[in-house]
This record gives C-alpha cells, sequence and structure tokens, in this order.
C-alpha cells in the first residue's frame, strides 16, 4: 500500500536525486527533499509527510538538530536515519530521540524498500486503529440512542399492557411520540363517524400532554385516514411547521392518527418510523384487543434488533444484562474473582509479511474464530480483540463456581484444536496463552461516548505477560491458579518470571493436562 508521503533530508544532491528516482517514486510513494534540518522543518510544517528519510551529518542544522526541534515541537513522525557512521553511540542516541530505524550509507534500494516497509506498517496500523476506532464511537452513541428509545418503547407498552385507562394512557403516548422525535406539538386523533376527534394533545406551552375531546379540523391526518399513509412534510418557513403523521390501523382498519408538529427542525424517516411504532400500542389500548403476550412479543422483538447489533461490540452476557436492566450502561466496576485468558497467534508476523493482505484476513478469521467459539463453549466472556490475539475472562459478568478449570479446559481445548486447524491449511500457526486467576474490577471502562466492558487490575496484567512469554502452543498458569486446582491438573514447573512494571516475581508453569475435565 503506497501513496505515503515522504521527506527525504540530506544535504547530498546525488543522494537525495538518488532515493526519490530510484527508491520512492518507483514504488508509488510521494517525495519531496529537502537540504538541511531546517529546510526540513519547513517541509513538516507545509507537506506533513507520513515518513521521513534523514541524513546524520548535514551543515547548518544537522540530524540530531532537527530531532531535537521536532521533539520540542511536539511532532511524532517516524524516522528512518541515514548516515555513514554505524557505531553504537549513533545508534543509541537517535533511538532515545525517537528514530525507528537506522540504516548504513551506501545501502542498496531492496535495503532501503524493506526499511521503509517496516516502518510504514506501524503508521498504517495505527491509522486503522484510529479510524476503527471513531467507528466504535459513532456505533457506541447510535447504540445508545436506541437504547434510549427502546427505553421509551418498553415505558408505552408497560402501560399499556398494565390496563390503564385511555385517559391516563393515550397522553402518555402523546409523549412519547414528541420526546421521541424532538417535536413541539404532539396530536393523537380518533375516528369517530368519519369525523376526527382529539382525545390527547400537547402544545408548545404544555410540560406534558393533556387529555382532550373536540373536534379536530385536522386536513393532513384526515387524508391519513382517507390513504391509510404515513405523511411526512417539512415547513417552508415560520408560517408552516413541519408535520409527521402516522395511522393508527387495526385489521387494515384506520381507527385515528398520530401526528407531531415542529416548527424548525424537519421529521426524518427514522423517527417516523418510531412514530409508527408508537401508533401500534395506541391503537391497542383504543381497542383494548391484543392479549399482554402480543405486547409482550413486541418487546421481545425490539430487543432482539437491539441485541443483533449490539453483540457486535459487547459480549452476549452483557447485552442481555444491559436490556434487562438499561441502566447498568454507565462507566464504573465491581471488585470480584476472575480467571482471565490471553491468547496470541505465533508466527503472525512473518506469516502476514509473505503473504497478501486478503489471505492474512482469512486466517485472522480462521484461528480468532476458532478461538472464540472455543472460549464461549467454556462459558467464557470474550473480552476484545487485540490485532492477532484475544483477552477473554471467567465468571463475569455471570458466575462461574468453576472457573478457573473452565479456562484451563478451553485453553487445552483450543490448543488441540489449533493443530487441527493448522494440519488442514499448512501453515502451521499456533497460539501462545497465558492464564492467572485473582481479583480484578470488572465493568465498564471509557468516556461516555466509547465505553468497554472490560477487567482492570494485576491479575489481568499478569496474564498478558504470562501469555508473551509463551512459547507457540503453550499454555502458561502462575502458582496462584495452580494452587485454585492442583488435584486437577498436571503441570510442569518452570521457574520464576519477572513480569514488567510489577516488583513481585511470577512463578509460572506450563499446563500439560486436565485429569478429571468436568461435563
Amino acid at each position: 500500500m503506497a501513496g505515503e508521503r515522504i521527506l527525504v533530508v540530506d544535504d547530498g544532491q546525488e543522494n537525495r536525486e538518488f532515493i526519490v528516482e530510484y527508491v520512492l517514486r518507483p514504488y508509488g510513494y510521494e517525495a519531496f527533499t529537502a537540504r538541511d534540518g531546517g529546510e526540513g522543518l519547513q517541509m513538516i510544517a507545509e507537506h506533513k509527510p507520513d515518513m521521513i528519510l534523514l541524513d546524520y551529518q548535514m551543515p547548518r542544522m544537522n540530524g540530531v538538530e532537527m530531532l531535537q526541534h521536532m521533539q520540542e515541537m511536539g511532532c511524532n513522525i517516524p524516522v528512518i536515519l541515514m548516515t555513514f557512521y554505524g557505531s553504537e553511540e549513533v545508534a543509541v542516541e537517535v533511538y532515545r530521540m525517537g528514530v525507528q530505524d537506522y540504516i548504513a550509507k551506501p545501502f542498496t534500494v531492496e535495503e532501503m524498500i524493506v526499511a521503509i516497509e517496516r516502518t510504514l506498517s506501524n503508521v498504517r496500523l495505527i491509522r486503522e486503529k484510529d479510524a476503527l476506532t471513531e467507528r466504535l464511537i459513532a456505533a457506541n452513541r447510535e447504540l445508545q440512542n436506541r437504547l434510549q428509545e427502546l427505553n421509551v418503547l418498553h415505558s408505552v407498552g408497560k402501560s399499556v399492557t398494565a390496563l390503564m385507562s385511555i385517559e391516563e394512557l393515550l397522553p402518555r403516548i402523546v409523549d412519547a411520540a414528541v420526546r421521541l422525535t424532538g417535536a413541539d406539538e404532539g396530536y393523537l386523533h380518533i375516528v369517530v363517524q368519519k369525523r376526527l376527534l382529539c382525545q390527547a394533545m400537547k402544545r408548545t406551552n404544555q410540560t406534558r400532554a393533556e387529555p382532550a375531546n373536540f373536534e379536530a379540523n385536522d386536513t393532513a391526518a384526515m387524508r391519513v385516514v382517507q390513504h391509510g399513509q404515513l405523511v411526512l412534510r417539512s415547513g417552508t418557513g415560520d408560517n408552516e411547521a413541519s408535520l409527521a403523521y402516522a395511522p393508527l390501523a387495526l385489521r387494515d382498519e384506520i381507527i385515528g392518527v398520530l401526528g407531531v408538529r415542529a416548527k424548525k427542525n424537519a421529521f426524518s424517516k427514522h423517527q417516523a418510523a418510531l412514530l409508527s411504532t408508537l401508533t401500534d400500542y395506541a391503537a391497542i389500548a383504543i381497542q383494548n384487543s391484543r392479549s399482554v403476550e402480543q405486547l409482550r412479543q413486541q418487546k421481545e422483538n425490539e430487543k432482539g434488533r437491539i441485541r443483533t447489533l449490539f453483540q457486535r461490540f459487547v459480549p452476549p452476557q452483557v447485552v442481555d444484562q444491559i436490556l434487562e436492566n438499561p441502566d447498568l450502561l454507565r462507566l464504573g466496576g465491581h471488585r470480584r474473582e476472575i480467571t482471565i485468558l490471553f491468547t496470541d497467534i505465533r508466527g503472525y508476523t512473518a506469516y502476514s509479511e509473505r503473504l497478501p493482505p486478503e489471505r492474512v484476513v482469512e486466517m485472522l478469521n480462521d484461528y480468532l474464530s476458532l478461538a472464540a467459539n472455543t472460549i464461549m463453549s467454556y462459558g467464557g466472556t470474550l473480552d476484545k480483540y487485540m490485532g492477532d490475539g484475544l483477552m477473554a475472562i471467567f465468571n463475569a459478568p455471570n458466575e462461574q463456581p468453576d472457573h478457573v478449570q473452565s479456562a484451563l479446559e478451553a485453553a487445552l481445548t483450543l490448543q488441540q484444536a489449533t493443530r487441527q486447524l493448522a494440519s488442514q491449511r499448512g501453515d502451521g500457526l499456533s497460539f501462545s496463552t497465558g492464564i492467572h486467576s485473582g481479583e480484578a474490577v470488572v465493568g465498564y471502562i471509557g468516556t461516555d461516548v466509547a465505553m468497554n466492558y472490560t477487567a482492570v487490575g494485576d491479575a489481568v496484567n499478569v496474564a498478558k505477560r504470562l501469555q508473551e512469554a509463551a512459547r507457540p502452543g503453550q499454555i502458561l498458569i502462575e502458582e496462584h491458579t495452580v494452587a485454585r486446582v492442583s488435584d486437577q491438573v498436571q503441570v510442569q514447573a518452570l521457574g520464576e518470571l519477572k513480569v514488567k512494571g510489577r516488583q513481585q516475581t511470577a512463578i509460572v508453569y506450563e499446563l500439560l493436562n486436565v485429569i478429571t475435565p468436568h461435563s
């Protein structure tokens, strides 16, 4: 994937021309050049390159001075340093200043292309992550809106099933219509002997809808009754408001109209669809002919649609809890003992380097689907995907008395299934797995616009470090986990492991087998 903008900063004209003509342009990169660090800083401000090829020795402002200025500017553009000096002191100095790669002159075209692609791969991954994050934020925001809408519809549905009086229920339906659509006014008319009688209404100056009983002289509402179709009209100015009118139908008979008006904002098709949904409740209340079971089923259908979309981002167990109690969807968590499992595909980097992206995506889907399905079959909750690996937790959100053994058996089953898959695909890939049990805070972490159900704590960090230390096909567990199931597993002691960022070392064992698997 070429096309990135690359800045070449070198005082040698021949070197600049060689890089541009023989390295960058033939491979589809957009090239810019500068003769020293000062010009390089100007080019950064003007063109915002994706990467910099920087000479070490230059007049006026050398490479190290330019890097210092970039640090002061907060500029995080990846840099490959070019120099005739290959000492370790130079490498250490520039790497501390943010240089991501180092190439000695003279170099070949192939050497430079490999260095560029290696550096740009990180840039591309960051861009993909940022784009995915934006999509997730938008999806979470949309999900929150849908959950709020579901709450309103659910509240109206509960009122209908409670068999409230028409005088109480119809104003609630009008209030719900105004709230869901953001309207200024709302009306509910009933057909009585070919006339329209207003039974509930909310004016602009009213805080809540009130019962009514007068003949409505509303041509738009009468047109809805005659044609049986929703009317959606945008206002033309201060003299004409936007409106959305939906028919109340029962057994193909139009029995009334539910409508809303707004002075400034036009109504969307989605808001009109919500209005139509409310007319179903109103028709039920007016005719009182549908049973409680039908209303419950309609609510479950609404939940199913939300669940289908929500489960793409949140574990199924969490979705069930939120749909049962939407108030749970808020930041925070609670402390509980869990078992954490991290697993990662070994050999992924080398595999992805030599194959086209489509084949890499196919491989990731095969292996990560296998891992996710295996973990969930043992009651684990899939927390998140992390590139070519994933994180899962056991004993949250639902309790699992045997969560430690379930996690260990899931890891062993995944190990066996992975060998079969690798044999079928012929790629020789495998998972490295780390498992640890302990207390953690489990709940929603993030912000009001983007949150994730996850676990946080030292136990999570230890599990991740165990996975990183595991060899391909190896399952590593810590002494505390072994003690929980010591008479049920076969393990091999591996000694102490220094855990990054943690003073206390971990006593590590390799899991070989579960002696007494539970059913």
